[in-house]
C-alpha cells in the first residue's frame, strides 16, 4: 500500500509540476526545483532550413503566377505555399536546446527529447564554431554549431568543460 501511495503522489506530483510550468510558476517541492537550478540550458534558433523553406515557397508563388493555363490546380497550389510559410515560421519559433546536468544531457531530435547519460559519452569535440559529443560505440554524434542553429559554443563550451572534468570525459580542443 506504501509504495502504491508513493508512486501515486509522485505521479500527481509531476503532472501537477508540469501545469505549474506552463503557467510559469514554480514547482511545488524544492527537491524538483533544486535540481533545475544544477542545470544550466544553452538554446539556439533555427534559421537555415526556415529561410530555404520561405525560398522554395516565393518560387512555388512565382511558378505559380507565372503559369496561366486553366484548371491547372491554383487551390492546391496556394496551400503548397501557405504550408512552406507555416513550417517555416514552426520551425523557427521552436528553439533547439542543449540542456547539460551534473550526469547527463539532453537535447531534442526528431521532436522528441533525448537524453544522454554521463557513462556513455566517450569524448567532447570544442571548438569556435561548433561543439561535438560523441558516444561510445557506433551510435552517432550530436552536433551544436554556431552557424546553424545559433548557439553560443564559447559559453556552452565552458559549461561543457566543467561537465566532462566532473564525470572523467575527455575533451578535445579543436
Amino acid at each position: 500500500m506504501a509504495r502504491s501511495w508513493e508512486r501515486m503522489v509522485q505521479r500527481n506530483t509531476q503532472q501537477i509540476n508540469k501545469q505549474r510550468k506552463k503557467q510559469g510558476k514554480a514547482s511545488i517541492y524544492a527537491s524538483t526545483t533544486s535540481t533545475a537550478k544544477e542545470s544550466d540550458v544553452f538554446k539556439g534558433r533555427n534559421i537555415v532550413l526556415p529561410v530555404v523553406l520561405v525560398l522554395l515557397g516565393v518560387l512555388y508563388w512565382l511558378v505559380g503566377t507565372i503559369d496561366t493555363t486553366e484548371g491547372s490546380g491554383g487551390l492546391m497550389n496556394w496551400l503548397g505555399i501557405v504550408l512552406y510559410f507555416l513550417l517555416a515560421a514552426l520551425l523557427f519559433f521552436r528553439r533547439p536546446y542543449l540542456k547539460v546536468e551534473r550526469a547527463r544531457l539532453s537535447t531534442t531530435k526528431f521532436n522528441r527529447e533525448r537524453l544522454l547519460p554521463a557513462d556513455q559519452i566517450e569524448k567532447i569535440f570544442l571548438s569556435r564554431a561548433s561543439v561535438t559529443i560523441k558516444y561510445k560505440g557506433k551510435r552517432s554524434t550530436w552536433m551544436f554549431s554556431r552557424f546553424i542553429n545559433r548557439y553560443d559554443t564559447a559559453l556552452m563550451g565552458k559549461r561543457l568543460e566543467e561537465f566532462a572534468k566532473l564525470n572523467h570525459i575527455e575533451v578535445e580542443h579543436g
